[in-house]
C-alpha cells in the first residue's frame, strides 16, 4: 500500500460526488463553463459528470496506474478551468463542481486540486491504492481508514465550498472570483 492511498481515495470520492452532482444538476456547471467561453450544453455537462463519477469509482476500486494518471489529468483540467476563470475576471458565483453548492473558483480550489494531482501521481508511481486492497492491509477490518476517508472527504468538500465563501466574506482573502451578489 502506498502512503498516497488515503489522499488518493479522497480525490476519488470527490470525483464521484462532483460527477453525480453534475449529472443531477448540470445548470451551475453549464453556466460556469459558458461564462469562460467553453461549451456548456447540459447534455455535455451530464456526460462529463458521468465520466467523472465513473473515474472516481474506478480510482476507488482499482487504484492502479491507469486510474491514477486519469485522476491526475482530471484534476489538472480542473486547475486549468479555475485559473482560466480567475484570469478572465468573470464573475462566477460557482464553478459548478458540486451541483448547486456555491463553490467559487479560488486559490483554495487550486490548492485542493493540486493536492489531488500530487496524490494521483504518487499512486501512479506506486500503484495498489484501490480500496479493496488497501482495506485488506488495515487494522480493525479497515474501519479507521474508512472513517478517515469520510472525514477527509468532508473536510476537502468544506474547503472547496465553505472556505472560499468565508474568505470572500472576510475581504476576498481567498481570492475567490464571485459576483457581488455572492459575496
Amino acid at each position: 500500500m502506498t502512503a498516497f492511498a488515503g489522499p488518493f481515495a479522497i480525490a476519488g470520492a470527490l470525483l464521484v460526488l462532483g460527477g453525480v452532482a453534475k449529472v443531477w444538476r448540470p445548470s451551475e456547471t453549464a453556466t460556469a463553463l459558458g461564462a469562460v467561453g467553453l461549451p456548456s450544453a447540459a447534455w455535455m455537462v451530464r456526460a462529463g459528470g458521468m465520466a467523472e463519477a465513473a473515474l472516481g469509482a474506478a480510482a476507488l476500486g482499482w487504484g492502479n496506474r491507469t486510474s491514477a494518471m486519469l485522476v491526475a489529468v482530471s484534476y489538472l483540467a480542473f486547475i486549468a478551468f479555475v485559473v482560466r476563470a480567475r484570469r478572465a475576471g468573470t464573475p462566477i458565483a460557482s464553478c459548478g463542481c458540486f451541483g448547486r453548492l456555491d463553490t467559487p473558483p479560488s486559490l483554495v480550489h487550486v490548492g485542493v486540486n493540486l493536492a489531488a494531482v500530487l496524490a494521483a501521481v504518487g499512486v501512479a508511481l506506486d500503484p495498489s491504492a484501490g480500496l479493496p486492497e488497501v482495506l485488506r492491509g488495515q487494522p480493525l477490518e479497515g474501519v479507521p481508514f474508512v472513517v478517515l476517508l469520510v472525514a477527509g472527504t468532508c473536510a476537502a468538500l468544506a474547503a472547496l465550498t465553505t472556505l472560499p465563501r468565508l474568505l470572500g466574506a472576510l475581504g476576498d482573502v481567498g481570492g475567490a472570483v464571485a459576483s457581488p451578489a455572492a459575496r
